[in-house]
């Protein structure tokens, strides 16, 4: 089942999921020590894909004034309990059509871990600038749209 809320709407239970996939994924399985709370939550909106009573896979909607002039989608997971079930590309088919239906956005820019290049390619991005390290991790600028 697609969820989607705005940061005031979330339950303290859904916030508590949220946080603790992210941080599942993010800091402890990628080996990643960073700070997840970065201030962007509570001007985001939260979108989310719900199987057996947990959070399958979730992304963030952040508007522009936080990245850079264009709408953005960040912290992109998928539970490792449901992973091989495509959630990857749905959840992020799913993001993009919701900031086309709800902000009538055009272009979306992403910051995607180097690995997942192809992932984002065959969902119709495309790579800008160089590669560059995000918390030890490398990164590239992408954009969607024309």
């Amino acid at each position: 089942m697609l969820k989607y809320k705005r940061f005031t709407e979330l339950s303290t239970t859904e916030l508590y999921q949220i946080i603790a996939l992210r941080e599942l994924v993010f800091v402890v399985e990628q080996n990643c020590p960073y700070l997840d709370c970065d201030g962007k939550d509570p001007d985001s909106e939260h979108l989310w894909l719900e199987k057996d009573g947990k959070i399958a896979a979730y992304t963030r909607l952040v508007p522009p004034q936080h990245i850079n002039q264009f709408w953005s989608i960040g912290r992109v997971v998928v539970n490792p309990e449901f992973r091989g079930l495509g959630l990857g590309k749905e959840i992020m088919n799913a993001s993009i059509a919701k900031l086309k239906e709800n902000h009538g956005v055009q272009h979306i820019q992403i910051s995607a871990q180097v690995y997942l290049l192809k992932f984002y390619n065959d969902l119709g991005f495309k790579e800008i600038g160089a590669i560059y390290l995000e918390d030890d991790i490398p990164h590239i600028k992408m954009i969607y749209g024309n």
